[in-house]
């Protein structure tokens, strides 16, 4: 049978729920990791725009995706998900969306925010966006910019933040943009925008970032081209006003919310554990490059493709973790992986530098300064200059004992959440509640496998 769109209760209107994770035994056994969210978002927007109806198996239902699934019903496209799982989306076609009859709350997306800022801005239609907290405190300039280049009208708050009213073009014109810094979701935006515009919408991007609008694109039939240049750039290609036709949609494990257990089982003495049917697409990989380079025990499985997207269960094994400078050309790959790459780094053996993190203040959070601040009230030295993060790495010794600011990020919380499992004290985080954007089953998959989160 199948129910209408419906969310919980977002996490930025709900009292704070403070978690608190206890050194833990060795973590074993096998799980599957909620599905891709950058995959979901992309699968439900195409979806919305494509003829017929598309199926989804696997589609995160965190209160980030579910939040899309909502403004895509209310821009006119039919969502409804059946009892067993798969979701369908009945597409509008392309240049078809209609205008919301209210305004639309994204919650805690970022790139919900954006994405859909690029696919409104290339249709006939007026669109307001707000979201929580934490999305009305970032910049959308960067978006809203190349995004006037199709004929678009925005309308923001001062610093270019939300709520935001998009007013879109009846007469969109492809445009050329070249990307001041990799950004997947300012590339995606200008993609979703030259869908809906006559000719060749081109980005030229400084250095690879995540494709899965590209892939996903392709998928379900528009006509794409990427070229690799001689400097390292890359340019991609849309030709507009392609007919999408809806296809079957099955969404790889999310690789960022699969790091948690992945790291936890590195730094708790005698785990191992097995994650099943994790995305590893190459632009998203950086992470467990960086952590195999530290030492880490991470063995592929089962390799396999699922629409283009490569996928293998990950067996992770306890290991002596040693500290390694990242460069700054593997931040695209691996931008929202760094609050738990930090915790792996406290219970390394010296020091991890990590280098080309400007992104990261401009995320949920200012993850930079809550990521130093986190290992500091837990014993574990972490400077912060300029863009880089440098953190002198405890041999698995951490103190513990603090009480971390989430400041309504997902990923700052399950990452202290995680330190806590190896730490000699407990680590308390002060909101659990955002977690339910990406991961609303963290604490219940944690506990499968051995850990002690309580609130």
């Amino acid at each position: 049978m199948a129910t209408p769109v419906q969310t919980a209760k977002p996490s930025h209107v709900s009292a704070p729920r403070p978690l608190t994770a206890h050194k833990a035994g060795a973590l074993t056994g096998s799980a599957r990791v909620p599905g891709d969210k950058s995959i979901s978002h992309r699968a439900l927007m195409i979806g919305a725009v494509a003829v017929g109806e598309t199926t989804i198996h696997g589609l995160l239902e965190g209160e980030d995706v579910l939040n899309t699934a909502k403004a895509m019903t209310a821009l006119g496209a039919t969502v409804h998900r059946d009892a067993d799982g798969v979701w369908h989306v009945q597409g509008v076609g392309l240049g078809a969306l209609k205008e919301p009859d209210d305004v639309i709350d994204m919650g805690n997306s970022g790139t919900g925010a954006r994405l859909l800022s690029g696919l409104v801005a290339g249709h006939p239609i007026t669109a307001q966006f707000t979201g929580d907290a934490s999305l009305r405190s970032r910049p959308m300039a960067r978006v809203t910019k190349p995004l006037e280049g199709f004929g678009a009208r925005f309308i923001t708050r001062d610093g270019g933040k939300l709520p935001m009213t998009v007013i879109g073009t009846r007469d969109p014109m492809p445009v050329t943009y070249r990307l001041p810094v990799p950004s997947a979701q300012v590339k995606s935006a200008i993609l979703f925008a030259g869908l809906c515009a006559p000719g060749t919408t081109t980005v030229i991007e400084p250095e690879p970032t995540r494709d899965h609008s590209e892939l996903m694109l392709q998928h379900f039939g528009a006509e794409l081209s990427v070229e690799d240049q001689a400097d390292g750039s890359r340019r991609i290609a849309l030709t507009g006003q392609p007919e999408l036709m809806a296809r079957e949609v099955r969404v790889a494990g999310d690789p960022s919310s699969a790091a948690f257990p992945a790291v936890a089982a590195l730094i708790v003495p005698g785990s191992r554990v097995t994650l099943r049917h994790v995305g590893l697409n190459p632009l998203r990989d950086g992470l467990y490059r960086t952590l195999m380079e530290m030492g880490a025990d991470i063995k592929y499985d089962n390799v396999r493709d699922e629409a283009g997207e490569p996928v293998a269960d990950l067996v992770i094994s306890h290991s002596p973790l040693k500290g390694v400078d990242v460069p700054a050309g593997r931040a695209p790959s691996m931008i929202d992986e760094y609050p738990i790459l930090a915790i792996a780094a406290a219970c390394a053996s010296g020091t991890t530098v990590m280098r080309g993190l400007a992104e990261l203040r401009v995320k949920e959070s200012d993850r930079l300064t809550a990521i130093a601040e986190g290992l500091a009230a837990c014993g574990v030295k972490a400077e912060v200059e300029g863009d880089t993060l440098t953190v002198h790495g405890n041999s698995g010794a951490i103190p513990g004992g603090g009480r971390i600011a989430t400041r309504l990020d997902h990923r700052i919380a399950m990452a202290f959440l995680v330190l806590g499992l190896a730490a000699d004290k407990p680590v308390t985080v002060d909101d659990g509640g955002p977690i339910a954007t990406s991961f609303p089953d963290f604490e219940a998959l944690m506990a499968g496998l051995g850990a002690k989160i309580s609130a």
